[in-house]
């Protein structure tokens, strides 16, 4: 049996953690061999392999009518899911209605509100696409129930 899959965010953290540490200790290892040494701990031979095994383990599906919070372009949401389409294991393209509008443009002199918002999301709820400063456009997770 294999341990507990940990997030593709969780991960990678573990892999850069691994290679600092290393290198506090006079050894250099590549992003690359520090990934494929994550996955041997976890028990599978590769990196790919284990990706593959976090995106089977991701969510089974966003449901129309879940409750969601988020940022989308780094403005915080609640909304709720009004579609979901799984696209690969742990990929979901999603629509969701925002309680309150958010104020996608920074310039002060200019707004843009969107109510209603598009996107991917992998298995760590966030967005391949990013924002200039580095953010995914779009982070998902479920909203506890109050």
């Amino acid at each position: 049996m294999k341990p507990e899959l940990p997030t593709m965010a969780e991960a990678k953290a573990l892999a850069k953690r691994l290679r600092q540490h290393l290198k506090d200790r006079g050894r250099t290892v590549t992003h690359a061999q520090a990934l494929e040494t994550i996955a041997h701990q976890h028990g599978y031979r590769d990196w790919n392999t284990l990706c593959a095994a976090i995106g089977q383990n991701g969510p089974d599906a966003w449901t129309p009518g879940q409750r969601v919070q988020g940022t989308y372009l780094s403005r915080p949401f609640e909304g709720t899911l009004i579609a979901s389409q799984r696209l690969r294991p742990g990929w979901f393209r999603v629509v969701i209605d925002l309680d309150e509008p958010v104020d996608v443009v920074t310039f002060e002199s200019f707004s843009n509100h969107r109510k209603r918002i598009r996107g991917t999301v992998g298995p760590d709820g966030h967005s391949r696409e990013r924002t200039s400063n580095g953010l995914p456009h779009l982070t998902l997770e479920a909203r506890a129930a109050p």
